[in-house]
């Protein structure tokens, strides 16, 4: 049996092992490229009874960035994408939180990526709470947003020969999320 998110007020962290960030981007116009991140950190203070009182911050490596093809994720590590030697970190810093139901909630942030921060609002779904076998308390969260990558000065691009771009402007962020309960 799940309890209501109202009866789960603390503060969290994000279990990198149980949690996915990630990524979709259309390539060549016709298919799809997927990847994740997978160095990061993030900490929530959830406040059940009055979720606007509820804040989150993320903290992703830009350079831990897979997409499972080592020439491809380079290239994406260079100024082209996300420049990793010079901007090491993608953040998110909620500024808002609000909920539309018992278990949607909408989460408004500023994202930073490279050297431009741009509000995002993200819509969450509460998928369910879990006592785990070390005694922990986990809450899982499944959230996306589609964000323009040109938003963010992420402008590279290749002219196909028949038409279109080999990079599509669009990129949705995928939040699969199990949070640890910390001092329960």
């Amino acid at each position: 049996m799940t309890t209501p998110l109202s009866e789960l007020t603390g503060d969290y962290v994000l279990d990198p092992t149980h949690t996915r960030i990630g990524f979709v981007a259309r390539h060549a116009m016709v298919t799809k490229v997927r990847g994740a991140f997978h160095q990061f950190e993030g900490t929530a203070h959830l406040d059940g009874k009055e979720p606007s009182r509820s804040s989150v911050q993320v903290v992703i490596k830009t350079e831990s960035i897979d997409t499972g093809v080592e020439q491809r994720d380079q290239h994406l590590r260079t100024n082209d994408f996300l420049d990793a030697p010079n901007y090491p970190d993608i953040t998110f810093r909620s500024t808002a939180i609000e909920a539309r139901s018992d278990s949607d909630y909408r989460v408004t942030g500023d994202l930073t990526i490279k050297d431009t921060t741009r509000p995002v609002t993200i819509d969450f779904e509460y998928t369910g709470n879990a006592v785990d076998p070390y005694g922990n308390l986990r809450v899982g969260l499944e959230g996306s947003v589609t964000i323009s990558r040109k938003d963010y000065g992420v402008t590279w691009n290749a002219a196909l020969e028949g038409g279109g771009v080999l990079v599509g402007d669009k990129v949705v962020l995928e939040f699969d999320i199990s949070a640890i309960r910390q001092g329960a």
